[in-house]
């Protein structure tokens, strides 16, 4: 057996396969949207550019809706599967760099299904925090999401995440208060009676279908013109 496949197998083995050390060496993966950022051209004058910071749900959002971007000048800036501490390394190349008015920032589920490795909710929570203040040393204003509704995950299950998700989202609308930013409440929106989502706005429990996003883009548009408005 060559020495290359050997070593091949030791690496797969151990976690450590070629995809996996380039996801380690760029573990945020700022290589995602560093072209799209770099051929983003400046805000044009009077432009009220708004940047969504997220993770699937939210660059899943663009593909099941794509008009919802391109009728408005909304910059999508969505990673299927992170988790807080890899956007909160990219916010300034996603986010600020851009010259947004205002960020919409969802994100926490995949940190509660441990994507990433254990994250406690109060981390969680400090994670977004920095987010939030990020934005606003930078001139943008902050709209925090809730936390999407989810009974369980399909690709962990077990982790009650129907339990905790409304705690983190407690304390996040706590922070959103001491801060004075708005908070997006969508999970009281969109929550049946098991803290999950209903099966007519979700596909597996987690992520939205097209009548979930039509929810979901009834009230961020309210949301962000209020913030503008307020400006």
């Amino acid at each position: 057996m060559k020495k290359q496949t050997i070593l091949w197998i030791m690496l797969s083995f151990l976690g450590l396969s070629s995809t996996s050390k380039m996801n380690a060496q760029d573990w945020p993966n700022l290589e995602k949207y560093k072209n799209a950022n770099a051929q983003l051209a400046a805000p044009a004058n009077g432009e009220n550019r708004v940047v969504f910071m997220g993770n699937s749900i939210t660059e899943m959002w663009i593909g099941t809706h794509p008009e919802f971007f391109k009728d408005h000048p909304y910059v999508n800036r969505g990673i299927g599967g992170q988790t807080t501490p890899q956007m909160l390394l990219r916010f300034r190349q996603d986010v600020i760099d851009l010259n947004p008015k205002v960020v919409v920032i969802l994100a926490g589920t995949n940190d509660i299904a441990g994507n990433t490795g254990p994250m406690t909710l109060e981390q969680i929570h400090d994670n977004i925090l920095s987010m939030v203040e990020l934005a606003k040393s930078n001139g943008i204003t902050p709209i925090v999401c809730s936390v999407l509704p989810a009974y369980d995950y399909p690709w962990r299950p077990g982790l009650e995440p129907n339990i905790k998700i409304p705690k983190l989202n407690q304390m996040l609308k706590k922070m959103t208060e001491a801060q004075e930013v708005m908070y997006l409440d969508y999970f009281s929106e969109m929550a049946d009676d098991r803290n999950g989502l209903p099966s007519e706005l979700t596909t597996d429990e987690v992520h939205v279908t097209k009548a979930g996003y039509e929810i979901m883009e009834r009230m961020v548009q309210g949301a962000i013109d209020k913030a503008l408005k307020d400006l």
